[in-house]
């Protein structure tokens, strides 16, 4: 996998207020934010069409630990890697609590897990991904449809309209799988148009959301709503290699939905619109990012070349691109940087020109 910086534009009212910006590769379901005042007026924003964010909503597991306590349990399962190492990279993922749909009541301590047993010998190297695969198709539904129910609430819309169903997904796969699961818990008409787009890592939602754009931009009566789901907790890897420890340090479980459609009433009522997306592939860069299917889960490399790489070319891309729309950097008051890791979360916010202590949890 090549890697790729996609951005995505979203105003209100015809103001620029939000750019996101993807820069790691495995699905996650943080986001951090940043908001800077603005000075001055920002320049007026023209979308080409008006495609409104009608209704947002996300969810997460029931249960959740502390990094501290992720570690914990994490350090119990091999013996290859001390636990003591396992905890200071833990903490320095700057991650504050994961949330995870193992995770089971501990009663009066905090939760635990049994899907992942103390490795009984030196080549254990866990659950087969058949029974990763199990536990997605029984749990993934539950968290795309309390997602997508928000969404709909948000948007003040019936299920009934929905015409057009995008799921997401990298962490699992099943067929049947999630869309027609949500046909049915959601009560979508039978006749919904259903695409999935699957195994585009943690950019794969601004993907959904350019294909729902082109449904609602093709269509007025168009009414889409997007779900996506990831389970990375699924995909922890017994292993010492340094990528896959921190790929077990950074990712958790989440689902996020939104309604998309095209509808000039939402927009008059100060509606977000999606006003633009871009990405830039990097070439030569295969190596730098990577989310491969093993006998034991998904197994992730995240080079430490991320940063270098976004240091060098995101800046320059950025302020191209924005240049399009009659905008620089400084007119963005908000941004929602996807994290794979701090010293991605630092390069970004470097490039984009905005202090990182605004990400913060």
């Amino acid at each position: 996998m090549s890697t790729a910086l996609p951005a995505d534009a979203v105003s209100r009212a015809g103001r620029p207020v939000t750019g996101t910006l993807q820069t790691a590769a495995c699905g996650a379901a943080e986001h951090h934010v940043a908001d800077r005042p603005q000075t001055a007026p920002a320049p007026a924003v023209t979308p080409t069409q008006s495609i409104t964010l009608r209704g947002l909503g996300t969810a997460l597991p029931a249960l959740s630990v502390s990094q501290d306590e992720a570690a914990s349990i994490a350090s119990r399962l091999t013996a290859e890697v001390q636990p003591r190492a396992i905890g200071a990279l833990y903490r320095q993922a700057k991650v504050q609590r994961r949330y995870s749909v193992l995770l089971e009541d501990g009663g009066s301590g905090p939760p635990s897990q049994s899907f992942y047993q103390s490795a009984a010998h030196a080549e254990d190297r866990g659950p087969s991904t058949a029974d990763r695969m199990a536990r997605y198709a029984a749990e993934a539904p539950d968290l795309a449809a309390t997602a997508c129910r928000r969404a709909l609430a948000d948007a003040d819309l019936p299920s009934s309209e929905i015409s057009h169903l995008v799921t997401v997904s990298c962490t699992g796969f099943a067929a049947p799988g999630v869309d027609l699961e949500l046909i049915s818990r959601l009560g979508l008409p039978a006749e919904v148009s259903r695409t999935h787009i699957g195994f585009m890592g943690c950019h794969a939602l601004l993907n959904a959301l350019r294909v729902a754009s082109a449904f609602a931009a093709a269509d007025p009566a168009a009414r889409v709503l997007v779900a996506s789901v990831e389970l990375c907790s699924l995909h922890h890897q017994y292993s010492r290699e340094p990528q896959q420890l921190v790929a077990n340090a950074l990712f958790s479980d989440g689902a996020a939905a939104a309604v998309v459609s095209q509808c000039e009433a939402d927009r008059a009522a100060g509606g977000w619109l999606l006003v633009d997306q871009n990405s830039l592939v990097l070439p030569d860069t295969d190596d730098t990012m990577s989310w491969r299917i093993g006998d034991h889960g998904f197994r992730m490399t995240l080079s430490p070349q991320v940063p270098e790489l976004i240091s060098e070319h995101l800046g320059e891309w950025l302020a191209s691109w924005l240049q399009t729309h009659g905008l620089s950097t400084a007119d963005i008051c908000s941004w929602a940087v996807h994290p794979g890791g701090p010293r991605i979360l630092t390069a970004t916010a470097a490039a984009a020109g905005f202090d990182p202590v605004l990400l913060e949890p």
